[in-house]
Formats: structure tokens, sequence, C-alpha cells
């Protein structure tokens, strides 16, 4: 049977480890400051409800593609694109740049690419400041592994930055386009997605320690945009606390406490969009 990665691959070494899973809510809010990729994948497909269903769904066919055969991710990313191709509309107001008016499609690669870079920008950094230093060598092969994700999602080649270097490039580039503006409704996901996680109360340090990442690490201007405080002390201990997110990830395991969220679930898997 036919693998689109092997064990040797970074992605399947990056998903596959248990702490990669705290930068889940990150790539939720850097994937909604984008306010027309936000009402086409969060407003119009009913993640709103649920945004963490829309992780669980994310993880289970990222999952598909990085450990299963190319026949079952084939299988679950042709439903993504499908549903992708059913979903278009206008902004009904204003935002940022955008006027009211701004159409919107799912499959349209440039929304699609925010997505992915969010996705691994997020995976990328959580990685290497909790499990280990990745050099740039190693950046550059994982980026390589998520332009293969990204084909699955139906971006073409020419639509992804070609390596890693021209992957921060764009990085760099939207965080200073104007583009990234967050909206009210992306605000209140925001609240929703740090204030109520779905973990028990049991698990109260482990969604503290999920909320100090979520918010440290996000850019500082869409972390004001999104009316989250910060301050030095807290950015010194998010910097310092790598040995301490590590314990806090042991004793979770030791308490049956996903990090990750469960990417194989019973019975057939949702769609990115829904």
């Amino acid at each position: 049977m036919q693998h689109s990665f092997d064990d040797n691959s970074l992605l399947r070494q990056v998903v596959g480890h248990r702490l990669t899973g705290l930068s889940g809510p990150r790539t939720l809010l850097m994937q909604a400051a984008h306010p027309v990729a936000f009402t086409g994948f969060f407003a119009h497909t009913g993640a709103l409800d649920d945004p963490y269903a829309r992780l669980r769904r994310t993880a289970t066919v990222l999952d598909a593609i990085a450990f299963d055969t190319t026949a079952r991710a084939d299988k679950l990313t042709a439903r993504v694109r499908a549903m992708h191709r059913m979903v278009s509309g206008e902004l009904s107001e204003a935002a940022g740049p955008f006027p009211a008016g701004t159409p919107y499609r799912a499959d349209d690669p440039k929304l699609l690419l925010w997505i992915l870079a969010a996705l691994a920008e997020s995976a990328m950094l959580v990685y290497s400041k909790y499990v280990r230093s990745l050099s740039h060598d190693e950046l550059d092969a994982l980026w390589g592994d998520y332009r293969v994700v990204g084909s699955y999602f139906g971006l073409r080649e020419h639509e992804m930055p070609r390596d890693i270097d021209d992957f921060r490039a764009y990085m760099a580039g939207m965080y200073a386009s104007g583009e990234l503006v967050v909206t009210p409704a992306a605000r209140a996901l925001a609240i929703d997605i740090v204030m109520h996680p779905p973990a028990p109360l049991t698990a109260k340090p482990l969604v503290e320690l999920v909320n100090q990442i979520t918010i440290g690490w996000l850019p500082a201007d869409i972390r004001r945009q999104y009316g989250f405080h910060w301050d030095p002390l807290r950015a010194l201990a998010l910097r310092g606390g790598a040995e301490y997110v590590k314990r806090v990830g042991a004793l979770a395991g030791r308490a049956g406490i996903e990090l990750r969220l469960p990417a194989r679930s019973p019975g057939p898997p949702e769609p990115l969009a829904r």
C-alpha cells in the first residue's frame, strides 16, 4: 500500500507528537484573523457553533494524510474539496481592506493557503519551542511536507511558497499587509476558544497552559486585536517554560487527558468545511 510519508518524515514526527496538539487553538485564531477566510471557513460553515469540532475534523484528515494510505487520504480530502466548492458568498460588512460585498470561495487558493499556513506555522512554533529545535533544513523539509498536504486540498505547486524562506517571506508579508483584521465575530470566537475549551475540571492546569501558549505566541498586533492582555513577566515565563510544558504534558498523559484532539473517531470523518 502506498503512503505519502514514512516514519522518517518531519510531518509524521511533528503531527504525531502529543505536545503539537497545543498548537490547535492558536491555529484557529490565526485562521480567523483573516476576515474573508473567517467568513468562508467559520461563519459560513457552522464552525462557530463548535470550533473544537473543526480542530477534530482537521486532525482526522491530517492524520490520514500523514499516516494512512494515499487511497484513504485521497478519499477524505476529495470530500473536503467537494464541500469547499459548495461554499461561496459575499462579505455582509466591511472588514479592514475588504469592503462589503467582497466575494469569497472556500476553494480560493489564496484563502486555502492562509488556512494551511496558519496550521503549519503554529505546529512549527509549538514543536520547536516545546519538543525540540528544528534546523533550517528540517524546517525546509517540514514545509515541503505541508506543501504535499496543501496539494491534497487542491493547491497547486505554484500557489504555495517554494521553500521555508519563501514561506517565512509569505508570513511576513501577510503580517504587514493589513489584511489580518479581527472582526467582532472572530473576537467572540476567540473568547469561546480560550474560556470554554472541551476539557474536564481536572484539566484546569492544562487549560491554563494551553491558554498561555495560545495567547502568548500570537503575533503582538493580532493578540491586541483579539483584546488579550499580555505583559513582560508572562512573556518571560512562556519563553522559559518548556520543561513545565513537558511536565504538564506527561501528567496529562498519566491522567488520560488528550492534548491532541481525537483524530480517529468512530464513523466517517466530517469534512473541514461544513
